[in-house]
């Protein structure tokens, strides 16, 4: 069929002809009979499909035996697939049905419009593929169908609650499959005050669990989530130095042994003695009257916290003329290329400062010990590093000595359980980018279902832009 143009009153109104071939919109009962093109206050193209809507006989027959009959009711306008990059929906009137034996009255059944919104079932799984791909924000995905973006939100918690939960939404589902390790973790809410928790399988990666706040209740509402039974078979949960959750999960499982990893320990050290020692050895040194000697650890921080062979790493980078960061000529700003001297830089900082020289013998003594596979050997590597700490005196290593003694027995246990919380500090760079990309999520539930999700999804390198099907 074919399409005859014209023009009235500002719009273009097209009506089928013959000779053309016309695309079915597979919308059940539907026929069209003129499309209206017209434009939106946004300036975007909207065809106006304009077409009655069939009543099936069966649905005419009311409970009571007899036949209803059929008022006459406004249109309504449902919003169907794009076009190309042009707006479309369907207009029709939607009729009530009324029996005059019994007074029963319904509206007609429309079989391909979306439960809880005026646009077309194609259209809403349409979205909710969008979203689910992970590709699109919901701004993105408002932008390309033309829907509001709180309509977009509803769809996509509703996704995401027949996912992740049950009971009409109200309970998490239990976790897909037995956890042999875990994480947990605190990261930061919207305002940067307020704090919550998720646990992970460190396995798969999946967020099993995330709640509000950073304390023991958290452990204890998981434990009762999943059930005594679901928890002996995990064997060990890597956290932080947080005792809330090492004191919850060895008084609700005392089988799990909890496990401090070689990240969070360095960035303790680096954190707490590294960068105030540095501190301290350049005020002393400038009330000494050694303006140079203090003037050579300015800006010396990351040097005195990096791994040896990171220095000589990015000492090989700046030997091959390495860029890392490309100019422009049309924005007039120059290449940049990796300087050298870190390595040589580093030797010069230890060889005038007998203090800086120990935190270097043990940052290597860390190393080697998170390298062992045997636990006493690593707890004898462990006490070394302790007594280096108390024979120095220096309050910043006292610190850490001590703080290496009171989580003696998770640290030790690294040697037998080789797990780390690499996962879970990736979960938390993840939350921060989703929550940058959805600018804040003010509805924590929401927030927690999309982390769920985005925990889910494969991480694919170099993901091919298409594929080819045979």
């Amino acid at each position: 069929m074919d399409y005859i143009r014209t023009e009235a009153d500002g719009q273009l109104t097209l009506t089928q002809s013959t000779e053309c071939l016309v695309l079915p919109s597979c919308q059940y009962g539907f026929h069209n009979t003129e499309t209206t093109v017209v434009t939106a206050k946004s300036g975007r193209i909207i065809y106006c499909h304009r077409g009655t809507l069939d009543i099936p006989e069966d649905e005419r027959i009311c409970s009571c035996g007899q036949r209803m009959h059929v008022n006459s009711h406004p249109d309504i306008y449902i919003r169907h697939l794009n076009i190309g990059g042009n707006l479309s929906g369907l207009l029709f009137p939607h009729n009530q049905l009324r029996c005059r034996e019994c007074g029963k009255t319904k509206s007609q059944f429309i079989s391909f419009k979306a439960d809880g919104h005026l646009i077309t079932e194609a259209l809403h799984q349409y979205v909710r593929d969008l979203l689910a791909a992970g590709t699109y924000t919901n701004k993105q995905a408002a932008e390309l169908t033309g829907l509001d973006k709180n309509v977009i939100k509803a769809i996509d918690k509703k996704r995401l609650q027949e996912f992740y939960t049950t009971n009409g939404g109200t309970k998490l589902i239990k976790p897909e499959k037995q956890a042999k390790y875990l994480g947990i973790d605190e990261f930061k809410l919207h305002n940067g005050r307020r704090y919550a928790t998720h646990i992970i399988d460190l396995e798969t990666g999946h967020v099993l669990w995330i709640q509000n706040g950073k304390k023991k209740q958290v452990v204890y509402d998981f434990i009762e989530h999943v059930g005594l039974e679901w928890m002996d078979g995990v064997e060990a949960v890597a956290c932080d130095m947080n005792s809330d959750f090492q004191e919850a999960f060895e008084e609700m499982c005392p089988w799990i042994q909890p496990v401090f990893d070689y990240f969070h320990i360095v960035k303790n050290f680096n954190d707490k003695v590294v960068s105030e020692v540095r501190k301290d050895e350049q005020r002393r040194l400038y009330e000494e009257g050694n303006i140079d000697a203090a003037r050579a650890l300015k800006k010396t921080r990351y040097i005195l916290m990096s791994n040896r062979s990171t220095l000589q790493k990015k000492d090989e980078d700046a030997a091959s003329e390495r860029v890392i960061h490309k100019g422009s000529p049309l924005f007039k700003t120059e290449d940049i290329k990796r300087k050298s001297g870190y390595e040589a830089k580093y030797d010069e900082l230890l060889k005038e400062n007998k203090l800086l020289f120990t935190l270097d013998l043990i940052k290597e003594k860390l190393s080697s010990a998170y390298s062992l596979r045997d636990e006493a050997l690593m707890a004898e590597a462990i006490i070394d590093i302790i007594d280096i700490c108390t024979a120095t005196g220096n309050k910043h290593l006292l610190w850490f000595g001590k703080l290496l003694d009171s989580h003696f027995e998770g640290i030790i246990a690294h040697a037998t359980y080789k797990i780390s919380a690499g996962k879970i500090e990736g979960i938390n760079q993840k939350i921060k980018t989703l929550r940058r990309h959805g600018y804040g999520y003010p509805d924590d539930e929401y927030f927690f279902l999309k982390i769920m999700d985005m925990s889910r999804k494969p991480y694919v390198r170099n993901q091919p832009s298409h594929k080819f099907i045979d």
